[in-house]
């Protein structure tokens, strides 16, 4: 059995010594030039493709047989303009059985830093237009002379694209690709890795019918393109008789569609949001334009399906959308908009982000049953949504919202650094504690009612809107209530005793019947011309201003009792200054004393200027007041009675 081993390694090695010593020898004696001009014809067979050669030429046939040109370039009509294919070096490598029998075959070529040039006329075509003719013509099948091999080898190459008419110019560099030419079957495959943009992507080809899809007939297409910013999956058909047209599934996702927007040259609006994304469709494209039918998206854990079109033209592009959803959370996208600084007391001075502008013009039109956005949400909603030339146009046909609809109109134009708004809204049974809360910052007001505004403001930041807002808005409310305050006691109480003091003025709450507020804003001043407020037990009335940039009150009202028919009333002037979110809230102090027997003459004695610092002490002590300072007792001061001990003194209010 040893023996036997031994003698067949034996043959082995003679064999291989046999072969080398016929390789060396056939090296020796075989013809170089014929080699050469086989394995040029053969690439011509192969592909149709004329090659220019502009350098050397290597040729090798042991250790290893191959054929290498350099600087080879495909032959062009016009000499002048660039090679749509030139390669730095061109390796053909050759099958050993048949150069034994001295037959060249080549086994697979390899392009060593190739540069492929396309360049796309307006017309459609490029200067690959006559190639890809000639390679259709050579690869028609039943031709006699039909020469093909395996593999072609891209290593090192790069890509370009450009098209004047679209102004697109693309380059793809470091192209390490791996071709699978048709030579037993009719199918085409490429695997392999590019840079594009910066990214190291994985890409992946199959075209059913290589020979078919050349000459624009309907062809079976797989595409993959996998990468950081995003992963891409195309499975269908191809055609190109007269325009290019993919029919088929489109998938793509993206760990972030904010990063992926970005490497494709988009700046997405805002900081906040497009994070997760994933998309599955239905795609159908004609020439420049791309349809997506049963379409079903999913971004930032909000999930949509419906119909949506992209079209490129021009160097202008264009989304058309059409989606329904269940819940929409808007808040990440919203996030980055402040309104209010951090203490809700002053509007935000940070200058808006207007610099980066996007070529995506949008008409988007989206049904949800819910939309939420921060701590408030809207219920069933349509709406729509048109972004062209940066200008913002937003229509809300109809949302349910704070227990009732709202209606309206946004838009939004910029010019330079300054942003313009433009809004129209009804509000329709609403619940107005929380509609005065997130709109206005308003936290007294309950019931329910309508509010209606139009309004429009120009500014570089939220408080430089509020500076410029004008405008109109009205307020009407039904069975509710103004908290903080409770007119009814208060009006009891001074009504029996003007000076009794303010006690708990700033507790409890007023009911109202009905609510009417008539609002006019200019340059950020809102004018009350008609605010009435009836209760059960008292009435209402206010004029004055209130600053929109410092969100502070200047007003003067009258409150009344609701006495029966007939009755005297009882009428009190009161003022209303402070912040929109805790204003105060007080009698006027000359209307009480005017209505005090016992202290009306007092008021006219203040008036001259010698008894004033005289009668400062007894008026605070009568008011309740504290003042700043109090006088010192003078001898012709009366003493003043405590409030407990005077006559007909009333109870404490709780």
């Amino acid at each position: 059995m040893a023996q036997g081993i031994k003698r067949l390694g034996v043959s082995i090695a003679a064999l291989i010594a046999l072969a080398v010593v016929c390789a060396a020898a056939l090296s020796l004696l075989i013809d170089r030039g014929a080699m050469r001009q086989a394995v040029e014809q053969q690439l011509r067979a192969a592909t149709g493709l004329d090659l220019a050669i502009d350098g050397d030429i290597e040729v090798a046939i042991f250790p290893r047989s191959y054929v290498t040109f350099k600087a080879v370039r495909l032959k062009s009509n016009d000499d002048g303009a660039d090679s749509a294919l030139s390669v730095q070096t061109l390796t053909a490598n050759l099958r050993l059985l048949p150069l034994l029998l001295r037959r060249f075959e080549i086994a697979d070529v390899v392009l060593i830093q190739p540069t492929i040039r396309v360049v796309r006329d307006a017309d459609g075509g490029s200067n690959w237009t006559p190639f890809i003719k000639s390679l259709t013509r050579t690869m028609k099948p039943g031709l006699d002379d039909q020469v093909s091999f395996s593999e072609i080898r891209l290593q090192d190459g790069v890509l370009t694209y450009r098209d004047a008419s679209a102004r697109v110019f693309e380059t793809i560099g470091d192209i390490d690709l791996s071709l699978a030419w048709p030579s037993i079957s009719r199918t085409f495959a490429a695997a392999g890795q590019f840079d594009w943009r910066g990214e190291r992507l994985d890409g992946s080809i199959s075209v059913n019918d290589f020979i078919a899809a050349l000459a624009g007939e309907r062809s079976g297409l797989k595409l993959r393109l996998a990468g950081a910013p995003m992963k891409i999956a195309f499975d269908g058909a191809i055609g190109n008789k007269s325009t290019l047209v993919l029919e088929g599934t489109l998938s793509a996702d993206s760990a972030s569609l904010r990063n992926a927007l970005r490497w494709a040259g988009q700046e997405p609006p805002g900081a906040g949001g497009f994070g997760r994304f994933a998309m599955k469709a239905r795609a159908n494209l004609v020439g420049p334009s791309i349809a997506l039918t049963n379409v079903n998206i999913e971004l930032d854990k909000n999930v949509a399906e419906g119909v949506m079109t992209y079209t490129i033209a021009g160097g202008h592009q264009g989304l058309q959308a059409t989606l329904a959803a269940g819940t929409i959370d808007v808040t990440p996208y919203l996030s980055t908009i402040k309104l209010l600084t951090t203490g809700a007391r002053d509007w935000n001075r940070q200058l808006f982000d207007l610099g980066s502008a996007n070529p995506v013009d949008l008409d988007v039109r989206l049904s949800a049953a819910k939309v939420v956005f921060g701590s408030s949400a809207l219920g069933r909603t349509a709406l729509s949504a048109n972004l062209r030339g940066g200008a913002l146009a937003l229509s809300v046909g109809e949302a349910q919202i704070y227990g009732g609809i709202v209606r309206g109109t946004l838009g939004v134009t910029r010019r330079d650094s300054v942003a313009n708004i433009k809004t129209q809204f009804q509000f329709n049974d609403v619940d107005l504690e929380a509609c005065a809360t997130d709109l206005l910052g308003v936290r007294n007001l309950s019931g329910r009612g309508n509010l209606s505004i139009s309004l429009e403001a120009s500014g570089s930041s939220p408080f430089g809107l509020a500076q410029s807002l004008d405008g109109s808005a009205l307020l009407t409310g039904h069975d509710g209530a103004i908290t903080g305050f409770n007119v009814e006691q208060l009006l009891k109480r001074l009504e029996r005793r003007p000076l009794s003091g303010g006690g708990n003025f700033r507790n409890g709450k007023t009911p109202f019947n009905s609510l009417n507020i008539a609002v006019r804003f200019s340059d950020g001043v809102a004018t009350a011309d008609d605010i009435r407020i009836e209760g059960p037990t008292a009435r209402i009335s206010l004029t004055g201003t209130a600053s929109v940039p410092s969100r502070e009150y200047d007003l003067k009202g009258v409150a009344s009792l609701a006495n029966a028919p007939g009755a005297p009333g009882f009428n009190l002037p009161f003022i209303v200054e402070g912040p929109w979110d805790d204003p105060l809230i007080f009698p006027d102090p000359e209307s009480l004393i005017r209505r005090s027997p016992a202290s009306a003459p007092l008021l006219d004695a203040v008036k001259d200027k010698k008894t004033r610092d005289a009668v400062r002490s007894v008026l605070e002590r009568i008011t309740g007041g504290t003042g700043s300072r109090k006088a010192e007792p003078d001898a012709a001061e009366p003493p003043a009675a405590p409030a407990a001990t005077a006559p007909n003194a009333e109870p404490k209010a709780n």
